[in-house]
């Protein structure tokens, strides 16, 4: 056991419940100050094509899935379609079978009406924050290995930024104007990055990712629409499944 490890192991059992919710704020901080200009970006996007200021944190909270509702707001029109949209919607937030199940073994202890809210509040980002530290406590000995409240520090404020900021491109888009122009957009496959280099545990992990990406692109390009964001979610998530029991 290194010293980092056993400084994790002491501090953290000497720590409550308001300790565990700061550090996870604390280790969250970061990447949540990353999600912000794509919040802008989005609700920014969703006031062009039509939605109130009321309408867009309706949306981001109850959704609270942001590769979804790009999605959803590309193909959005008037009237809108809504069986594509729904459609796209769930190929895209799939993933979080993927997610949930790798969250379960570490949370199966927890009874449901404290796993169902914090599932709800899951994010690519909260997820791998909160799995990458229960999978560093479970290195150390830790039982339970998974911290409801660290979880929580680093999902809660996740979610009320993105309801926030999405809600304030709402309200400044048409002030703005195209927040694109800004670089805004950036963030999005920044932070991204952020997350798979923090996750990386080599090539073979990684072949689903990839494969979703090569399949998401070369439809992108021979497709016309949005039939890419079906067919890099349907890759993905086949090629974890048959993956899935190799190391």
């Amino acid at each position: 056991m290194s010293v980092s490890e056993i400084a994790l192991a002491e501090g953290q059992s000497a720590d409550g419940r308001g300790g565990e919710f700061r550090r996870g704020l604390a280790a969250s901080t970061p990447v949540l100050l990353g999600i912000i200009p794509y919040a802008l970006v989005l609700g920014a996007q969703a006031a062009q094509k039509g939605l109130s200021v009321a309408e867009v944190p309706l949306m981001t909270g109850l959704n609270f899935a942001g590769g979804s509702e790009f999605a959803a707001i590309q193909l959005w029109t008037s009237p809108p379609h809504i069986l594509l949209i729904a459609a796209i919607t769930f190929l895209v937030n799939s993933r979080h079978f993927l997610m949930g199940a790798a969250l379960a073994p570490f949370i199966n202890h927890l009874p449901k009406r404290q796993v169902f809210p914090a599932l709800f509040l899951m994010c690519d980002e909260s997820w791998a924050v909160g799995l990458a530290d229960a999978r560093r406590r479970a290195d150390v000995g830790m039982r339970p290995a998974f911290s409801l409240a660290f979880y929580l520090g680093a999902a809660l404020p996740f979610y009320l930024a993105w309801v926030a900021f999405t809600t304030c491109g709402a309200a400044l888009g048409p002030v703005l104007g195209d927040v694109e122009t800004y670089g805004f957009a950036l963030a999005f496959p920044a932070v991204f990055l952020v997350l798979l280099r923090g996750m990386w545990t080599g090539f073979a992990a990684a072949r689903p990712w990839l494969g979703s990406l090569a399949v998401a692109t070369l439809t992108y390009l021979v497709v016309p629409g949005a039939w890419y964001v079906a067919a890099g979610a349907l890759s993905g998530l086949v090629a974890a499944w048959f993956l899935a029991g190799e190391r």
